[in-house]
C-alpha cells in the first residue's frame, strides 16, 4: 500500500514501482530540505536499481488559489527536477559487485554516486548531497482497509530501495518567491525511438500523496469497479489531461462517500466532500519550507485550506509520519476521532542523520512448531526422517537426486509450485536432519530442521523449524507459506500417530 504494488503494470515491474515519497526539513540542519523516494517493494538483500529506468523527484512552486469549498492549489509551470540513472552491476578492485549511478541536479550538474554507500555523495560546494540504496521500508500499514479492521504491520521486516536528496533550501528553492511547494516522484523508461508497434510507454509509475491509487482510486470496499490505477499512473503529474479529469474525479467522489460512511456516520456534507475530491484530484505532496514539518503535520495544509483557514505547519511527510492513520481519520470522520491502526511505527524508526532511513532488515526470521505424539521416536522417525518428504500431504510429486549429504529433492506441491532443497546434515541416532533451499520459495538464507525426540512413556515430540530472509515478497507472505507448510506436515503426523 501507500503506493506499493499499485496496479498491474507496477506489480509486473517491481523495480519501477514507486512506493513512497517524502519531503521534510533536515533534522541535522534546519537550513536544508530533504526529498526522498522509495521503489521496489519487498526488495531482497541483493536488489539493485533498474538501469533501464529514470528515477525522478520533481518539485514545483504552488500557490493557494481558493479556500473552503473552493479550495485549490495551483502549481507553477517551472520544475525543479532531480533525475537518477543507474548503471549495470560491475565489479570493484576486490571483485565485489557494485552498482553506480548519477544524479542530474536541477542546475544541470551531475553528481556520481555508489549504491549503498552510507556517506552518499556531495557536490564540492556542499550544496547537494545524495544517497541511493537498500533501506528498511519506512511505511507501515496496520489495517485491513477493505473492512477497516486493525491488524499488525503488514510490511514488517520489509525493505525498499531509497533515493535521497538533501540540499540548501534557500539556494535551490528560493522560498522568498513563495515557500509552498508540491512534489512528485516518478519512474519513466529511458527514452527509446518508436518501433513498428508504436511509441514506448512514457511513464511507468508516479506518486504524490500517499494512497492515491490503492485506497482512493481503487478503494477495496467498492466491489465491481474498473481498476483505474494503470491509467492514472500513465498520466503526467501536475498536468492531468482535462479529458480524463471527470473520470478520476467521479471515482474519488464515490470513494470518499464510501470512506465517510465506514463508521456509520456522515461527517462530510456533499459540498465539502466534492471539495475534498477536487483537492486530491491534483495529486502532489505539499510542503512549506517556511513552516515546521513534523511527524504529525502531514496533510495539515490540505485540511486547513479545506476548512477555510490558513495552514499552520509545513505539511510534507517525514520518515516516521503516521500517514495512513492520518489519512483514514480525515476520510472517515474528518478528524473527529483519531483512528489508530494495529501498529504505531514501521519495523525500524527513521534516524536523525543522513540518509535518515533506517538500515535494511537483514535479521533472519524463523517459524517453528511442534506436536506431541503417542508413538515412539523411532516409529515417527521412520516416516518423518524420509528426506523425500513424500509423507507430507501438500506434496503432489517428488523427485530425489543423489544419496547422502548433498542430495536434492524436487517437490511439486498441490498448488503447482516446484521447490528444490538440498540435504545438509542428517543424524539418524538423534532423529534429525537439516536442509537448505535451492529454489522455489521467495527467500534467501533459507534452512530447515526436522527432528523427533522421546517424551514421556513411549511418546515423542516432533519439531520443525525454518529460518529465512524474505526476498522480493513481503515477509508476511513468505512467513505464511512456511507456516502453512510446517503446520500441515505436523498435523498429518498427528493424524498418523495420534496423541
Amino acid at each position: 500500500m501507500s503506493d506499493h504494488v499499485d496496479g498491474p503494470r507496477s506489480i509486473g515491474e517491481p523495480a519501477a514501482d514507486v512506493t513512497d515519497l517524502f519531503a521534510f526539513t533536515s533534522p541535522q540542519n534546519p537550513a536544508r530540505t530533504v526529498l526522498a523516494a522509495c521503489v521496489f517493494p519487498s526488495a531482497g538483500e541483493d536488489a539493485i536499481f533498474s538501469n533501464a529506468i529514470d528515477h525522478a523527484i520533481v518539485v514545483r512552486r504552488v500557490h493557494v488559489a481558493g479556500l473552503g469549498n473552493a479550495a485549490q492549489f495551483q502549481p507553477e509551470d517551472e520544475e525543479i527536477r532531480f533525475n537518477f540513472r543507474f548503471e549495470v552491476l560491475k565489479r570493484d578492485a576486490a571483485g565485489k559487485p557494485v552498482q553506480r549511478g548519477v544524479c542530474k541536479l536541477p542546475d544541470g550538474r551531475e553528481l556520481s554516486l555508489t549504491v549503498n554507500d552510507e556517506k552518499g555523495a556531495s557536490t564540492p560546494e556542499g550544496d547537494f548531497r545524495v544517497f541511493a540504496g537498500l533501506r528498511s521500508d519506512p511505511f507501515y500499514l496496520a489495517w485491513d482497509v477493505g473492512r477497516l479492521e486493525r491488524l499488525p504491520n503488514l510490511l514488517l521486516h520489509d525493505n525498499v530501495l531509497c533515493i535521497v536528496v538533501e540540499f540548501d533550501t534557500r539556494g535551490v528553492l528560493a522560498p522568498a518567491s513563495g515557500s509552498l511547494f508540491g512534489a512528485i516522484a516518478e519512474t519513466t523508461p529511458i527514452p527509446q525511438p518508436p518501433t513498428q508497434l508504436g511509441y514506448p510507454v512514457r511513464r511507468i509509475d508516479w506518486v504524490g500523496r500517499p494512497e492515491q491509487t490503492n485506497m482512493r482510486l481503487n478503494n477495496p470496499a467498492m466491489e465491481g469497479i474498473d481498476d483505474l490505477r494503470d491509467l492514472w499512473n500513465q498520466q503526467p503529474p501536475f498536468a492531468l489531461p482535462k479529458t480524463l479529469q471527470p473520470l478520476f474525479l467521479q471515482r474519488l467522489k464515490d470513494s470518499f462517500v464510501d470512506w465517510d460512511m465506514r463508521d456509520g456516520t456522515a461527517d462530510w456534507n456533499p459540498e465539502a466532500l466534492a471539495a475534498n475530491a477536487n483537492v486530491f484530484l491534483h495529486d502532489f505532496l505539499l510542503f512549506d519550507v517556511a513552516k515546521p514539518i513534523t511527524d504529525a503535520s502531514h496533510l495539515e495544509i490540505e485540511k486547513s485550506t479545506l476548512d477555510g483557514r490558513p495552514y499552520q505547519s509545513g505539511g510534507g511527510r517525514t520518515v516516521d509520519s503516521n500517514s495512513i492513520d492520518i489519512l483514514l481519520t480525515w476520510l472517515v470522520n474528518r478528524d473527529r476521532k483519531f483512528l489508530q491502526g494495529g501498529a504505531t511505527g514501521a519495523t525500524k524508526p527513521g534516524t536523525g542523520v543522513f540518509p535518515y532511513f533506517a538500515t535494511p532488515n537483514t535479521e533472519l526470521q524463523s517459524v517453528a512448531d511442534s506436536v506431541e505424539l503417542d508413538a515412539a521416536a523411532q516409529a515417527v522417525w521412520s516416516v518423518m526422517g524420509r528426506f523425500s518428504l513424500d509423507w507430507h500431504p501438500a506434496v503432489a510429486n517428488v523427485r530425489v537426486t543423489g544419496t547422502g549429504i548433498g542430495q536434492l529433492r524436487a517437490l511439486t506441491t498441490l498448488d503447482g509450485r516446484e521447490i528444490i532443497e538440498r540435504l545438509e546434515t542428517i543424524d539418524a541416532a538423534e532423529h534429525c536432519y537439516s536442509y537448505a533451499l535451492v529454489s522455489g520459495v521467495p527467500a534467501t538464507h533459507y534452512t530447515g530442521t526436522l527432528g523427533v525426540k522421546p517424551k514421556g512413556s513411549g511418546g515423542s515430540i516432533a519439531t520443525w523449524r525454518v529460518e529465512f530472509l524474505a526476498n522480493n515478497q513481503p515477509d508476511i507472505v513468505v512467513r505464511g507459506m512456511v507456516s502453512n507448510l510446517i503446520k500441515t506436515g505436523l498435523r498429518s503426523l498427528k493424524l498418523r500417530f495420534g496423541h
